[in-house]
C-alpha cells in the first residue's frame, strides 16, 4: 500500500508539474515579477559586455580613427605576432601571472585566516570592532592607499626606522627603487587593502554552519584547533572552491591602479603588467589595435582558465559554478 501510496503521488506531481517548454513557460509565468526585474540588468549586460565585443575586431586591423569602418585596413593577426614575439610583452605577462599569483595566495590564505580568527572571538563587541577595522581600508581609494604605501616604504619612511632600530638593516633602503622587491610590496599592500572585505563572505559561511556540532565536538574533547580543522574549514568548502574557480578567472586581472600609482623607473620591469602596457604603448600612444589585441588576449586565456579550472574541480567532485 506505501508503494502504490508513493507511486500515485509521484504521479500527480509528475502530472501537476509539465516539463520542457510547457514547464518552463510555466515558471516564467509564476515568477514573471522576478523576469521582469532582471530586465534592466541584461540590458545593462548587454550594452556594456557584449556590445563592445564588436571592438575586437579593432586587433585585425590597422585602425585609423578618422576612417569609416569598410575603409580600415585589414591586416590579420599581425598585431598578436607582435606581441607574441616582443622582449617587452613576454615580460609585463610574466609581471602580470606573479602579480595576480601572489595576490590569488595570499588573498584567499589570509582572509580565511581572519575569518576564522574574527569568528573566535567571544567578546560581541571587540569582534565587530576588528572587523570594521581589518575592511576600512577597502574603502580607500588606491590614490590614498599608494601614497601611504609610499610614505611608509620611503628612506625616512617608520619601516626602515623599525628595521635600522632593531639592527636588521644597517642603511636606509629605497623600498620601491629595487624592483626585485616591488611584487612582495604590491602583494602585502593589496592584502592589507582587501583581507577585511574578503572576510566577510568567509564569515557569512561560518555563520551557516549547524552550532550543534561544535557542541557534539566540545563533547567529544576536541580542542578549539581540531575543531577548526574539522567543522570550520570543511563548512567553508564549498564557498572556498567557488571563489577559488572565479578567481583564477581573473588570473590575467592584476589591477591597474597599484601598479601604476607605485610603480616607476627603477623598479618598471618588475611592476609594469598587461594593463599598463596596454595604456602606455596601446592608447597613449594611439595604436588602438595593439590595445585590443592585448585585451582581447587577455580575455580569451582567462575564460579558457575558469573553464578548465571548473571542470577540473567537478571532475574531482569538489562541485563547481554550473
Amino acid at each position: 500500500m506505501a508503494g502504490q501510496t508513493d507511486a500515485i503521488k509521484s504521479k500527480s506531481i509528475t502530472e501537476a508539474e509539465p516539463r520542457g517548454i510547457k514547464g518552463f513557460l510555466k515558471k516564467c509565468k509564476q515568477q514573471q515579477a522576478l523576469l521582469w526585474m532582471t530586465i534592466p540588468f541584461i540590458i545593462w549586460v548587454f550594452i556594456f559586455k557584449y556590445l563592445p565585443v564588436w571592438g575586437w575586431t579593432m586587433a585585425f586591423q590597422d585602425y585609423k580613427p578618422a576612417i569609416s569602418f569598410s575603409e580600415q585596413e585589414w591586416v590579420g593577426f599581425k598585431h598578436f605576432l607582435f606581441l607574441f614575439t616582443d622582449d617587452r610583452f613576454l615580460g609585463v605577462l610574466r609581471n602580470t601571472l606573479a602579480q595576480s599569483l601572489i595576490n590569488l595566495v595570499l588573498g584567499f590564505v589570509t582572509a580565511i585566516t581572519l575569518a576564522v580568527l574574527i569568528n573566535e572571538l567571544s567578546n560581541m563587541k571587540f569582534k565587530r570592532v576588528v572587523q570594521t577595522i581589518s575592511y576600512l581600508p577597502h574603502f580607500l581609494s588606491w590614490v590614498v592607499a599608494a601614497a601611504l604605501v609610499s610614505s611608509v616604504l620611503s628612506i625616512d619612511g617608520i619601516l626602515n626606522e623599525i628595521l635600522t632600530g632593531l639592527g636588521l638593516i644597517e642603511d636606509e633602503i629605497l623600498w620601491l627603487g629595487v624592483g626585485e622587491y616591488f611584487w612582495g610590496i604590491l602583494g602585502a599592500a593589496e592584502t592589507w587593502k582587501n583581507v577585511g572585505w574578503n572576510a566577510i563572505i568567509y564569515l557569512a559561511a561560518i555563520s551557516m554552519i549547524d552550532q550543534e556540532q561544535y557542541e557534539a565536538a566540545k563533547i567529544d574533547g576536541a580542542s578549539r584547533i581540531q575543531r577548526i580543522l574539522h567543522i570550520t574549514i570543511p563548512g567553508m568548502k564549498s564557498v572556498i572552491i567557488v571563489l577559488l574557480i572565479m578567481n583564477i578567472g581573473y588570473i590575467l586581472e592584476a589591477g591597474f591602479e597599484p601598479q601604476y600609482l607605485l610603480g616607476n623607473g627603477q623598479n618598471v620591469e618588475y611592476s609594469e603588467n598587461i594593463d599598463v602596457f596596454v595604456i602606455k604603448y596601446g592608447i597613449s600612444m594611439f595604436n588602438f589595435s595593439l590595445a585590443t589585441a592585448a585585451g582581447m588576449f587577455k580575455t580569451v586565456i582567462s575564460f579558457v582558465f575558469l573553464i578548465a579550472a571548473n571542470s577540473l574541480s567537478k571532475k574531482m567532485g569538489q562541485g563547481g559554478l554550473y
